[in-house]
């Protein structure tokens, strides 16, 4: 049972989310909204997240709620952690699945050596390309505005840093990673990367946020679960 009270909700706590799968990043701050307004009769408190995961990511989302709202640009600067999976020898236009497999390529001349070398490239400062389906804004349009009108459109390359790019298992054509990196890194882009520098294709078929800065998923509830232990089972 969470046993805070609506002055601690409007003066400022800062709630670690476990984002399910599905779920728009929106979505869960949305049902954190809901149940604190529902238990305390509220018409309205300000609330929102520090860094949006896509739906198809998974893991650690921070909400603030009340006057901790003010904390949320430091906190969308803090370095990032992730665990997940790219798959070798497709690509989609999304660089994930939320679009199909647009390309197919060979893997046959890759060894698991190749694939350590090829993620160790990327540490350091990097430049990436954001991918066209991204919420980033170009003349006041989302990129993935145009993405879905099959317009052209030129994407500026930006510098991200890569803490570690870690290949944790490969099943092929399946690599599962750890990634520690900065603000404004599309993880993505880097699975699209690594398939060209591997002379193949490559896709991100899973994504998991396991910390922000000092705060790791593990301490983090399901929107769900943080709904019930505030409002009681419904």
């Amino acid at each position: 049972m969470d046993n805070r009270t609506k002055d601690d909700f409007l003066n400022g706590q800062l709630l670690l989310i476990d984002k399910p799968l599905g779920w728009s990043s929106f979505q869960a701050v949305n049902k954190l909204k809901w149940a604190i307004r529902k238990k305390f009769g509220l018409k309205k408190i300000k609330i929102g997240h520090a860094g949006t995961l896509d739906p198809l990511a998974t893991g650690l989302l921070l909400i603030c709620t009340g006057k901790f709202t003010k904390t949320i640009p430091e906190l969308q600067g803090q370095a990032k952690e992730y665990t997940g999976i790219v798959t070798l020898g497709a690509t989609t236009p999304s660089y994930d699945l939320e679009t199909e497999i647009d390309q197919s390529y060979p893997i046959d001349h890759i060894t698991e050596g190749a694939i350590h070398d090829a993620a160790n490239s990327f540490i350091g400062n990097i430049e990436q390309r954001p991918p066209v389906f991204s919420a980033i804004k170009k003349d006041g349009k989302r990129l993935y505005e145009y993405a879905r009108k099959g317009e052209q459109v030129e994407i500026k390359t930006r510098t991200v840093h890569i803490t570690a790019f870690e290949i944790t298992q490969i099943n092929f054509p399946d690599v599962h990673f750890r990634i520690a990196c900065s603000k404004g890194t599309y993880i993505r882009s880097l699975a699209h990367d690594l398939g060209l520098k591997l002379r193949s294709g490559a896709h991100l078929t899973e994504l998991r946020r396991t910390k922000i800065g000092d705060y790791n998923v593990n301490n983090a509830l399901d929107p769900n679960v943080f709904a019930e232990n505030l409002l009681g089972p419904s």
